[in-house]
């Protein structure tokens, strides 16, 4: 049961992989303008087919029209070999016809080869339009996924940022803060705790000594004064 569970699981975290792939802006337009560019190289290989295919058109008319031109050419030359005498005219006639009906056979074909050069340079104009709105959009849709990439590029560091923000707890802070103001006062109360009981620890002969030092001094002082006033003339019973 638990495997079930779990393959369940893995199969949905890769779904949602999916989906969160396929709604990712920035690969959507990335896979957009490769398909723009499939196109645009589609468009323009069938373009240069259809040019080549109307340049073929062109090429073959200007032929049968050369040959047209050419077969009226031989008819009127055999005319005048028969008027020299040069053939007979029956067979200058049966001669020149048939340069006639090739003639026109190949006047009717440059004709369809023209109609057919127009079609075919009517359909490249066509496919440049496409081209020319393809290059457009690939350019116009590239310069969208740079400014994309860095409008996300900005959006992810300030979410990250936020995020970061987000998940500091004020409260928790100041608590601490607190503590480590009561732990500093303890510390200082039992420093100055310390400090009485030292003062408290004197011995006996330790307040004797400081006793009989203070004493000193104060001895010492009023001889000092005595001098003071004796060298200065002054009554020592004055005041």
């Amino acid at each position: 049961m638990n495997l079930f569970k779990r393959i369940f699981k893995i199969g949905q975290a890769e779904a949602n992989s999916m989906v969160d792939k396929l709604e990712d802006p920035i690969k959507m337009t990335e896979q957009g303008i490769r398909d723009l560019k499939k196109d645009l190289s589609a468009a323009l290989q069938a373009m240069a087919e259809v040019k080549a295919l109307a340049i073929r058109a062109k090429n073959d008319a200007a032929a049968a029209e050369t040959r047209a031109k050419d077969y009226e050419k031989k008819a009127i030359l055999l005319l005048k070999r028969a008027e020299k005498g040069e053939i007979t005219m029956e067979e200058a006639d049966r001669l020149a016809s048939e340069c006639l009906v090739q003639k026109d056979q190949n006047i009717a074909i440059a004709t369809q080869n023209r109609k057919d050069q127009e079609k075919f340079e009517a359909s490249t104009n066509k496919l440049k339009g496409n081209i020319d709105r393809l290059k457009s959009n690939i350019k116009k849709f590239e310069v969208e996924l740079k400014t994309l990439k860095a409008r996300s590029k900005v959006s992810k560091a300030t979410k990250n940022i936020n995020k970061q923000m987000a998940q500091i707890d004020s409260s928790s802070t100041i608590s601490m803060l607190e503590r480590m103001k009561d732990k500093v006062a303890e510390e200082e109360a039992l420093a100055e705790s310390y400090g009485e009981i030292a003062g408290e620890n004197v011995s006996v002969d330790e307040e004797i000594n400081k006793a009989l030092d203070s004493g000193s001094a104060e001895i010492k002082a009023s001889d000092s004064l005595a001098a003071l006033k004796a060298k200065m003339g002054m009554d020592g019973g004055e005041a």
